[in-house]
Formats: C-alpha cells, sequence, structure tokens
C-alpha cells in the first residue's frame, strides 16, 4: 500500500514538474515577426516583431543569435534633442507579466549585424530568442521587399539610416 502510494506521489510530481516546464515555454508567444530585404554589400538588417509574455511573472529578453549575421542585438532607437540615436539595449529588454511589447522601425528591433549575405524578399531568418525565465524561443522570421508591407522609416536599410546627418550611434 505504501509503495503505490509513493508511486503515485511520485508520478504526479513528475506530471506537476513536467506541465509547469511546458507552461513557462508556452508563456512568451512570438507574433508578427519581419525583416525588410537589405541592399547588396548591406552589412546590417533588423527584425521586429511583437512578445506576449502570457504568464504572472515577468520576464526578460536578455539576447538573441541568427546564423546570417555575425552578432544580434537588441538595440533601441529614440530622438534625444532633435537627434535620431541608436543604440545597444545591454541589460535586456523587460516583458511585464501578461503584457505585450511591440519591437518595430524608430524603437525597439532585433539588431542583425554583419550580415552574411543579403536578406532577401521571400526568405527567411532563422532567429533564436533567449528569455531569462521562458529560456530560448527559436522564430522564423519572413523577408519582405524593401518598400512594401510594414513601415520601415520609409523602406530605409539601417545602413541607409547610419548615413543621415542626425542619427548618432551610442554604447
Amino acid at each position: 500500500m505504501m509503495r503505490a502510494l509513493l508511486h503515485v506521489v511520485a508520478t504526479a510530481m513528475l506530471i506537476a514538474i513536467s506541465s509547469s516546464a511546458f507552461a513557462q515555454g508556452a508563456a512568451i508567444e512570438i507574433e508578427k515577426a519581419w525583416s525588410r530585404a537589405t541592399p547588396a554589400g548591406a552589412s546590417t538588417g533588423a527584425i521586429y516583431l511583437t512578445i506576449n509574455n502570457k504568464s504572472h511573472d515577468a520576464d526578460r529578453l536578455i539576447g538573441a543569435s541568427s546564423d546570417v549575421a555575425d552578432k544580434v542585438q537588441i538595440h533601441e532607437m529614440k530622438v534625444v534633442g532633435g537627434t535620431m540615436e541608436m543604440r545597444e539595449v545591454t541589460d535586456g529588454l523587460a516583458v511585464a507579466a501578461g503584457s505585450s511589447i511591440v519591437l518595430k522601425p524608430g524603437g525597439y528591433h532585433i539588431m542583425l549585424i554583419g550580415l552574411k549575405k543579403p536578406l532577401k524578399a521571400d526568405d527567411a531568418v532563422p532567429l533564436l530568442l533567449n528569455f531569462e525565465r521562458a529560456g530560448k524561443v527559436s522564430v522564423t522570421v519572413p523577408v519582405q521587399a524593401m518598400g512594401t508591407g510594414h513601415d520601415d522609416m520609409h523602406g530605409m536599410s539601417h545602413d541607409d539610416m547610419h548615413g543621415m546627418g542626425h542619427m548618432d550611434m551610442k554604447k
């Protein structure tokens, strides 16, 4: 009798642990992911997406990786004193419990640095997002043609924007 009870308790604990791990992994949902095709010779690109935290706990996007670029960083663009600035977000991007955060042109985005080849329309970029609590979340990001779909600073690539007179890269 005692042995059967221990077996039932152990089984219940395994199910609870498995369910908890599954719920934790499913707590972060990524939607509306997209990127823009890049011109030949471009060394950078960007990925935009929406992060939905369905959990009762806050989480933090702490990094990302992709085999299409040498480096992948979380960046923020904002206007400071009339100058557009872009900087790496080194302490991660907080996603409050039960909320969403939109990474979009002119704001937070995933920066692809050192592209190994141009991003072409209708291609897909594999992206691995790393969250503090939820762990790794894999995303396939569709690449759109330049000048179509989402408004990406009027179709400019990041390389185009780097040449603008009033934009500073900050660390």
